[in-house]
């Protein structure tokens, strides 16, 4: 932690804390190309990401820059539109499509600072390798703009906006390794990244060899938190930041858990999981993540 930093804890017991507020962004997902489809032919299309913005008086903290140029130039322009003061970025893991934006808004807020914990900036490194690069140029053509990674860890103590504690919490595997939430206690607020999702088909791609049971064991980290607001970094922009998407995603992937340990054919699944989640979004991920677990077929990353 370096002296400018100081210690957050240290602020908010010496100042009187500003009243928070936040508002939710929702960029729409991306076409990807090549011949990868769903089982009706139709293209597979990216989620949804959910942006953060939590701001006090003056000054905000944006959790979670979306992925590509145009959705990032989108979150700069709201974020302008809100007139605050942008202070630090969060991220809350290392998957691309929550902070392949961060050099951009950077440029239009260059006073900001960019955080995360030093695992996610481990995996950060590694989401830059140049093979998967190679693979989101396949997957979004001339969409994605340099990735340089930025972010810095983290302070242990958290962070301070206007008085207002502001802590990362690890809560382990989720749909990747190493992934935190964001929680404000003075707002009783956790901004989820992808440990909860909200009306959207999650990415289980990374779910094998028990990895839905640890996601299960991070959803429980965030219940204890007793959270009274919980933003999912992908979800149905028509749906509430309630609470309750902690549930929801502990049955989805309870019901998904049963229905891989029974090895169907991938359709099978794909068609099961549709009729249990009518009203979920984007099948995008539900097929290539099945798929993926039980066939063995990568359609994100074969080339196609």
């Amino acid at each position: 932690m370096t002296s400018q930093e100081g210690s957050a804890q240290t602020a908010v017991a010496n100042a009187a804390p500003a009243k928070l507020g936040y508002e939710v962004h929702v960029t729409q997902g991306l076409v990807r190309a090549g011949g990868a489809r769903l089982p009706s032919g139709e293209p597979i299309v990216s989620s949804p990401i959910t942006s953060t913005l939590i701001f006090g008086r003056d000054d905000a903290i944006l959790v979670d820059p979306p992925m590509s140029i145009g959705q990032t130039r989108e979150v700069v322009e709201w974020i302008a539109r809100s007139g605050k003061h942008l202070k630090y970025i969060y991220t809350t893991h290392g998957h691309g499509d929550h902070w392949a934006g961060t050099r951009q808004i950077l440029e239009r807020f260059p006073d900001a600072v960019a955080y995360a914990t030093p695992e996610t900036i481990g995996h950060m490194h590694q989401q830059n390798a140049p093979e998967l690069r190679q693979m989101f140029e396949r997957n979004f053509p001339g969409q994605i703009g340099d990735t340089p990674v930025l972010a810095r860890p983290i302070p242990a103590g958290g962070l301070d906006l206007e008085g207002n504690l502001v802590l990362a919490v690890a809560v382990g595997h989720s749909d990747t390794d190493d992934t935190t939430v964001l929680y404000v206690p003075s707002l009783g607020l956790v901004a989820a990244g992808d440990v909860v999702y909200n009306g959207i088909h999650p990415f289980l791609l990374e779910s094998g060899n028990g990895g839905l049971d640890a996601w299960l064991h991070a959803l429980d980290k965030v219940d204890s938190l007793h959270p009274q607001i919980v933003i999912a970094g992908h979800k149905n922009q028509l749906l509430k930041d309630d609470p309750h998407a902690i549930a929801d995603t502990r049955k989805y992937l309870q019901d998904a858990r049963r229905l891989l340990a029974a090895r169907p054919k991938p359709l099978d699944y794909y068609q099961q999981m549709i009729s249990l989640y009518p009203d979920h979004l984007n099948t995008g991920p539900l097929w290539y993540s099945g798929l993926a677990l039980l066939s063995g077929t990568n359609l994100l990353t074969n080339g196609k």
